[in-house]
């Protein structure tokens, strides 16, 4: 039950953001979960700051999950995050951030699992 959220200083066509849902499709494994839930956003044209200047190309990314992963899990995956963000968006690992919530409590189709 991931849900990927990212907030983009950028615009995406829907090629774009097509291939980044398909690589993250493939990146949630990092974190032992799959694709078949996995429900990815994107708030684009946002304005974001870092270190006190407005960033041209930047990200926030908050990455949810039903449970946890490992420390070393979500290492690689921020590692995977900035990789496709910086070759489909342009966007340099230096102005992307990236927070992990594991949560315990989860609703789907009219139910908590």
């Amino acid at each position: 039950m991931p849900f990927i959220d990212s907030k983009l200083t950028v615009k995406l066509d829907e090629e774009k953001k097509e291939k980044i849902k398909q690589k993250l499709g493939r990146a949630v494994s990092l974190l032992h979960k799959g694709e078949t839930y996995l429900m990815v956003g994107f708030q684009e044209n946002y304005d974001l700051y870092l270190g006190g200047r407005k960033l041209d190309k930047g990200a926030y990314v908050e990455v949810s999950l039903y449970g946890s992963a490992s420390p070393a899990d979500y290492s690689k995956m921020t590692g995977e995050i900035c990789r496709i963000l910086s070759e489909e968006a342009g966007i340099p690992a230096e102005c992307v951030y990236v927070t992990y919530h594991g949560l315990q409590d989860w609703g789907w189709n009219g139910s908590n699992f």
